[in-house]
């Protein structure tokens, strides 16, 4: 294994140690760090939607950017982009968090329920799997939203400087912004030890390519090899683009051995905390979140990431995200631990309808 492929695995258990020690420390059961719940909770939280139970400004997201952020300047990775199809990014964007919360959490919070025994879980990772294989066949048709342009080091510090104001706002100014009194926004660990972990997730995230997306859509995207034999697995194994799944393994196997130990290990589809046993739409939800993380380069996590180190058209993927979040509550679309909704239903579908057709319309044409 290279090195590049170790510090993946290291980020991978980071991540799923962080996650079991949040939970135990405050934050809802199997969302010890969700990128679609917490931006959700966000976007409660500063008045967007009014769901009283989903509001919190979670110091996880404000860590992640800034982690990843410092990592960048420091190893002069650093690059203010933009220009590459932002409102198409930004609807993107929106959709991604629909189909996030048909599930009930983004990719990182599927491989939490995984990590805790939920097997509604598995069948997500199903449809997420099919999502991911279905963006890879545009990707060889040479799908692209075009090229992104240097630009200033301002305009790709815009999210490092969102977070920095919801920080003080956390801190300095309470009053200013809604905090849930019961639901899962009530619940979270202490806002300092939430941030430093953050932090270091968000630097190591940044250094490794971490996405959930990509670990999957790299394996599936390889050539000349069969793994269904001895010899194909083996050289599988072998191949560079197979790295970022060691930290999808990683994290999954952190969180089982942390759930073990503290008794929160729970096999079954019933029973689990705030997820519903709807497989349908559970697999048609992560399906949509796997499509549209393809065409956009990145599953929410690695969106921040990218946003943190100076790509504004991630930061409009993000944005996007919030305000998919914001329609989820106010028009009824976010599912429940009773299932989904009818609106939430119509939504996927819609949602599909649109990828599909960004899709389509941009792969390249041939000369």
């Amino acid at each position: 294994m290279k090195k590049v492929s170790w510090i993946v695995v290291i980020a991978g258990a980071v991540v799923g140690l962080a996650a079991v020690v949040l939970t135990h420390l405050g934050n809802p059961a199997n969302m010890g760090f969700c990128i679609a719940c917490f931006l959700r909770d966000i976007t409660g939280a500063v008045g967007m939607h009014g769901a009283a139970k989903v509001q919190y400004v979670r110091p996880e997201i404000i860590g992640l950017v800034l982690g990843a952020f410092i990592m960048s300047v420091a190893t002069k990775e650093f690059r203010a982009k933009a220009g590459s199809s932002p409102a198409t990014r930004f609807v993107l964007g929106a959709f991604v968090m629909i189909g996030a919360l048909a599930f009930l959490g983004c990719p990182l919070r599927m491989v939490l329920r995984i990590g805790g025994g939920d097997l509604n879980a598995i069948v997500g990772l199903v449809g997420f799997v099919v999502g991911i294989f279905i963006g890879t066949l545009f990707l060889k048709k040479g799908f692209t939203m075009k090229r992104a342009y240097n630009l200033g080091a301002l305009e790709g510090s815009v999210m490092p400087a969102i977070v920095v104001a919801l920080l003080i706002l956390l801190i300095a100014a309470p009053s200013f912004i809604h905090f849930s009194t019961e639901g899962p926004g009530s619940k979270h660990a202490p806002v300092i030890l939430s941030l430093v972990a953050a932090l270091i997730i968000g630097a190591l995230a940044q250094k490794s390519r971490m996405c959930f997306a990509g670990s999957i859509r790299d394996v599936i995207l390889m050539k000349n090899f069969d793994l269904f034999s001895i010899g194909g697995l083996r050289d599988a194994m072998m191949f560079k683009d197979f790295k970022l799944l060691y930290g999808f393994i990683a994290v999954i196997v952190a969180v089982i051995i942390g759930n073990l130990i503290t008794g929160n290990f729970n096999l079954g589809f019933e029973g689990q905390p705030v997820a519903h046993t709807d497989g349908l739409w559970n697999a048609l939800g992560m399906a949509l979140v796997g499509w549209g993380s393809v065409l956009l380069g990145g599953c929410p996590l690695r969106q921040l990431v990218l946003a943190g180190e100076g790509s504004a058209d991630s930061t409009i993927t993000v944005l996007g995200m919030m305000v998919g979040a914001a329609l989820c509550h106010n028009f009824g679309l976010a599912s429940s631990a009773n299932g989904p909704t009818q609106n939430g239903m119509i939504a996927v579908v819609i949602g599909f309808v649109v990828v599909a057709i960004v899709s389509f319309r941009n792969v390249a044409k041939e000369a």
